[in-house]
């Protein structure tokens, strides 16, 4: 029950912690409303970070969710140009991240990382379609145990200023194994071949819980 109600947080939380509890203390000098308010501010970044443990189904043949958030497309596509699959099709899921769902990012299968691409951009609405080719993005390309090409695009959204990566190229991940999180806002893509899709648009998901797919 301790741990629902105070959650570890991410290593990344402890210095916005630490600058909103000095504005708070800052804000009840000038007045109560203010420090009431600094103090809402503080404990809504504390559960921003918030960093729990996920009970991971540890199945390679269902892909899981890398994401917290609404799953707002389900969609067949080109691969990311980025990457240079452009010209090979692909299953896409979208999932949005408002600034209330926790924002740390897991693999949705295990497998060997083949490569990751970062590249930098823009700071449009993470729900639109353009956020996928002009907001700030970073890139993992996964091989799976079936050998089957998984990618998972972490995009930066309205408000977010960093995309953090926690893996490195050629690292074997687990399945459901934390890679990243993206600050303040944002949103998730996979990309996959040869599994089915288990999800709609408009469900919820939560990261390395919500099965997105199966062989």
């Amino acid at each position: 029950m301790f741990s629902k109600i105070f959650p570890k947080i991410h290593a990344e939380g402890y210095k916005f912690l630490v600058i909103s509890g000095i504005i708070t203390i800052v804000f009840y000098s000038f007045s109560n409303f203010l420090g009431l308010i600094g103090l809402v501010l503080t404990i809504w970044v504390y559960y921003f970070f918030r960093d729990p443990d996920r009970v991971i189904i540890e199945d390679d043949n269902y892909l899981v969710s890398p994401a917290d958030g609404e799953i707002i497309k389900v969609e067949e596509t080109d691969g990311p140009k980025e990457l240079g699959l452009e010209n090979k099709k692909f299953n896409k899921i979208s999932v949005f991240m408002n600034v209330f769902d926790c924002h740390v990012n897991r693999t949705p299968c295990a497998g060997k990382i083949e490569e990751i691409l970062y590249k930098p951009g823009t700071f449009v609405n993470a729900s639109l379609d353009k956020a996928s080719e002009d907001n700030e993005r970073n890139y993992f390309k996964i091989k799976d145990t079936y050998n089957n090409d998984i990618i998972v695009v972490q995009i930066a959204g309205l408000v977010a200023r960093r995309i953090v990566c926690e893996s490195n190229k050629d690292q074997e991940l687990k399945q459901g194994e934390r890679i990243g999180m993206i600050r303040f806002g944002s949103r998730a893509d996979v990309y996959y071949e040869n599994y089915q899709p288990l999800v709609k648009v408009g469900q919820k998901a939560i990261s390395g819980e919500t099965l997105l797919a199966k062989k």
